[in-house]
This record gives C-alpha cells, sequence and structure tokens, in this order.
C-alpha cells in the first residue's frame, strides 16, 4: 500500500531544468533546479512526527507509523510519479556575493495539495546535489532536532515560518566539525522533512541577473506572481512592482514578530531570505538571554556581528535591496523600487514602535512613546535582564504599583543584587514614566494582562532547552524532545505543570556549546 498524497508539481512543470543529469558539483546555467535522487539510508527510524503537518498534507496520524511513511521521509523512496530535486540559487553571504549556492543538502520531494493548500515537502540531509560544493549534503541530529523543534515553535508563537513534518535517523555517522575548530567529530545522522508554501528565497532570483540570463529570471518571477501571488494579476512591469512590494511587506512583518518575541536568527544571508516572507533555515539561531541588542548566536559572526539582534531591520532593508537589484533587470526602473524601499525604512519604524506598544500594553498612543520604549531598552541593557521573563512579568504590574517595581520583575535579572545597587535610579524612574504612562490608559489592569499575555510567550525554545533535547536523544531517549515540542504548542499559556521551562538560562549552560553561540554545522 503506497502513501496516498495528492501530488502536482507545478514548480518542475513550469520552470526550466538542468539538462545534465549527473549529480556532480558544477555550475547549473538557464535552470531553475536539477533532478537528484535521495541517498538511500543504511538503516532509517522514526523519532517524532507531527500529527498536525500530516493532517495538513492530508494524511492521518497512522499514516506517520508506518513503514511507507518512514520509507519516503527517510529518502529510501520516492512518491509515485513525481520527480525530487534541488533548487538552483545564489546569496550574498555576510554582505559579500557567494555565487551559485543552491540546495547543498536539500533535495524538494514534490508538492501536495490538500484543502486548497499547497505544501512543498522537502527532506534535508538526504545527500548530496550538483550545489553540495565541498559538503557531504548529510546532516546531523544535533541540528535536525533544533530545525524540527523551532519551526514548530515559532508557528505557534504567532511567527511565519516554514513548518516540520518528521525527524528520522538515518542509521549512519555523519562526521562534523562542531565548532570549526579543527576537532571533527562522528556524529548521528539524520534527516528532518520541512514543509512550506515555497522554499523559494532571494537568491533564486539574484543568481539569474548576476549572470545576465533575463529569460529565466523572467520565467521564475512570472511562475511566482502566477503561483504565490496571483492576487497581483498577470506578470507585468507594474505586477512586478507589486510584487516587489508585497515582499518588502511580509518580510518586515516577518522581522517585527522576531524583535518581538527575542528571535535571532543568526544567518541572515540572501540565500536564507523567503520570497514569502518566511523564517527559513534554522541554523546557528538563539533566544535572547539577557537582553542585548549587541547578541548574535553565531560563531562566525562574533567579530562582525552583522547578523545581532539589534541589527536584523537594517538587515532585512539589505537583503530587500540586493533583490531589488536583480528585479531591476526586468523592471528597468529604479524609482519604484527606491520608493518602496524609503517606504520600508519609515514603515519599520512604525511597526516597531507599535509592536513595542503592544508588550507594553499600550492601547493608545502618546507622544513620548517612542522615548519610553528608548529608555526601556537602555535600563534593560544596564545589567543582565531576561527578555522573556521581563516582558512576561511586566503584565502583573498593577497602575499603581510603579513604585513596587522591583518585587514584580526580580524574577528577569539574573543579578538582582546589582540592579538594587548600581541601576536601581534608572529602572525606578522608567517605571515611574511608565506608571504615568499606564495612568492615561482606559483598560483596566486584567485587560492590560491579557492583551500583554497573548504577544509576550511564556515559553521559548531556549538554547539550552534545545540542547537538553539533543542530549538525551543523542542517548535514545527522546522524552524531552516530545516534552519541548508539547510545551511549545501552546507558549502563550500559563502551563502550571511545565514551570521549570519559565526560568533564566541555567549558569552551567552559560559557555555550553550548543547552550550560547553556535556555528553553521550541520
Amino acid at each position: 500500500m503506497k502513501l496516498n498524497v495528492n501530488s502536482i508539481d507545478r514548480f518542475i512543470k513550469e520552470l526550466p531544468v538542468d539538462k545534465d543529469l549527473d549529480n556532480s558539483r558544477r555550475q547549473v546555467e538557464e535552470a531553475c533546479f536539477s533532478y537528484v535522487t535521495p541517498k538511500v539510508p543504511r538503516d532509517p527510524s522514526l523519532i517524532h512526527v507531527s500529527t498536525e503537518m500530516l493532517e495538513n498534507l492530508g494524511l492521518k496520524e497512522e499514516d506517520g507509523q508506518r513503514s511507507e511513511f518512514l520509507d519516503i521521509v527517510s529518502g529510501k523512496e520516492v512518491l509515485p510519479d513525481t520527480k525530487p530535486y534541488a533548487m538552483c540559487y545564489g546569496g550574498h553571504q555576510f554582505g559579500n556575493w557567494a555565487g551559485q549556492l543552491g540546495d547543498g543538502r536539500a533535495i524538494n520531494l514534490t508538492e501536495v495539495l490538500h484543502d486548497n493548500k499547497i505544501w512543498a515537502l522537502q527532506l534535508k540531509g538526504a545527500g548530496e546535489t550538483p550545489y553540495s560544493r565541498t559538503a557531504d549534503g548529510l546532516a546531523v541530529l544535533r541540528s535536525s532536532i533544533r530545525e524540527y523543534l523551532c519551526s514548530e515553535a515559532m508557528y505557534y508563537l504567532g511567527v511565519p515560518t516554514t513548518r516540520a513534518l518528521s525527524i528520522v535517523l538515518s542509521g549512519s555517522k555523519v562526521l562534523r566539525d562542531v565548532m570549526y575548530n579543527g576537532n571533527p567529530a562522528y556524529e548521528k545522522g539524520a534527516i528532518v522533512s520541512r514543509v512550506a508554501p515555497s522554499f523559494l528565497r532571494f537568491g533564486n532570483y539574484e543568481i539569474f541577473a548576476s549572470r545576465g540570463d533575463k529569460v529565466t529570471l523572467k520565467t521564475l518571477v512570472d511562475y511566482t506572481i502566477n503561483n504565490h501571488f496571483s492576487y497581483l494579476g498577470k506578470p507585468s512591469k507594474k505586477a512586478y512592482i507589486d510584487f516587489f512590494k508585497e515582499v518588502t511587506t511580509k518580510s518586515m512583518e516577518m522581522v517585527i514578530h522576531w524583535q518581538r518575541v527575542g528571535f535571532v536568527h543568526g544567518v541572515m544571508n540572501t540565500d536564507n531570505m523567503s520570497i514569502l516572507g518566511l523564517t527559513i533555515d534554522y541554523g546557528p539561531y538563539g533566544w535572547l538571554e539577557g537582553y542585548d541588542h549587541d547578541w548574535t548566536p553565531n560563531t562566525t559572526d562574533s567579530r562582525q556581528k552583522r547578523y545581532r539582534y539589534g541589527t536584523q531591520y537594517q538587515v532585512v532593508l539589505w537583503n530587500l535591496l540586493q533583490l531589488a537589484r536583480a528585479l531591476l533587470t526586468l523592471i528597468e526602473d529604479a524609482a519604484p523600487l527606491e520608493a518602496i524601499l524609503d517606504g520600508y525604512h519609515k514603515e519599520v519604524k512604525v511597526a516597531q514602535l507599535d509592536m513595542m506598544r503592544s508588550k507594553l500594553g499600550l492601547d493608545g498612543k502618546a507622544d513620548n512613546d517612542d522615548k519610553l520604549v528608548e529608555e526601556l531598552e537602555k535600563a534593560l541593557q544596564l545589567t543582565e535582564t531576561d527578555m522573556t521573563i521581563f516582558f512576561r512579568n511586566l503584565a502583573d504590574l498593577k497602575k499603581e504599583q510603579s513604585v513596587d517595581w522591583f518585587t514584580v520583575i526580580e524574577a528577569a535579572f539574573y543579578k538582582p543584587e546589582e540592579v538594587l545597587n548600581k541601576v536601581k535610579e534608572s529602572w525606578t524612574n522608567w517605571f515611574i514614566d511608565y506608571g504615568k504612562r499606564l495612568s492615561i490608559e482606559v483598560s483596566t489592569d486584567e485587560e492590560r494582562k491579557s492583551a500583554m499575555n497573548k504577544v509576550n510567550p511564556k515559553y521559548v525554545l531556549r538554547n539550552y532547552m534545545a540542547q537538553l533535547a539533543i542530549d538525551a536523544a543523542d542517548e535514545g531517549d527522546y522524552k524531552v524532545l516530545d516534552e519541548l515540542f508539547v510545551l511549545l504548542k501552546n507558549p502563550y499559556d500559563e502551563q502550571p505543570d511545565a514551570l521549570k521551562w519559565f526560568a533564566k538560562r541555567p549558569e552551567w549552560a552559560r559557555h555550553k556549546v550548543g547552550c550560547s553561540m553556535l556555528s553553521c554545522s550541520s
């Protein structure tokens, strides 16, 4: 009995394919993808599956336990009447043009139509492709668990994201240098199946513009509009401009959500920017522990800090500029693109302030709200302050209670005594201003708390939490993985039985590999 999904495969039917069928590393010209076959795993075993994503694909919970399902999501078998493929794209990495990159360890299986929604199904870590360069196209358990948990956690936080269907052990060992410091070791190989309406990214368009291949670029942009932005009308120069505006808006909304929950992507290269404004490619990501605009989880970026928390807005704008340059090839008029980019610069400031108002429980708008936010962000960085705990507990503050602020948010401080001895005055002044601002709000304390608790999560996937799941899974114990998977489905709920996860990063995790800084190794 075969796994029954409704495959449609628009991508391979409507876009130009690489004529070379050899799976060798090479430059792929005038093609959007190359056919590839997943590597057959030695001894695959299923670790975890998302029943919600099964349903989204038209499958039942019991389907996820069938051997046919394991065969597909491990790469052992190919769905009937489908042709797996890897996409061709380029990208700017850390500000520099890197040329052709492509799906080096991702293999797209098919597109599935169910309930009038289309999902692209992809395997990450299923073997080499023409775009693997010097790598092996494989992935390890460590990075696969991080991607599996985080993509689903982000979805339930309300952040636009790709999704995850399953995670599988391949049965083989994979050699990786975790910190790129000359100490490689063998780790368990794994494959995660990812799902999204599309995995197209800025780099898909950049590669053809960089080569002067206007024909293939136009074909791809027209395909994208017809299949993902059809409400913009038939492809034309006006539709191309409107398309860029839509991508700009979606990208801005995505990064506003990142800032709201304290998420830092870590590798915001243009090849990791979704054309649909989805969070994509979960590598060395992290959540703020101590609130710090300069923090990045990526060891590769530890000196430059290009992709730190405080610059994510600006990096999105820079990446949009690169996409605009690619689309200029078709539009042939820079003015409308420049106007859209100028608009982003203004709109993101408004959106950021509105987002911070919501985190502070402010319904209305006042002239000095920007100053209130600015002073708060300064105070948060005076001493190590946990972002998640601070904003969640702030909802418990009563309007008339601003003078007793310390008792409300003490748990957010890593060194409470330091706050009282060194920076108490700065905090007291801010809470006095916050109290005055709350006094002109019409909402009650309970109404404000309810509103704040809908935008300030109680539980996020802190790096040390993911590492605990990884360490246990490496020993064959998946209970922590499942516990976190369930916990993060309701990140805004109190979940009193799970309060151990509503806590600051433990001291043992401060400098532990995987709990603080991470590399791109996967």
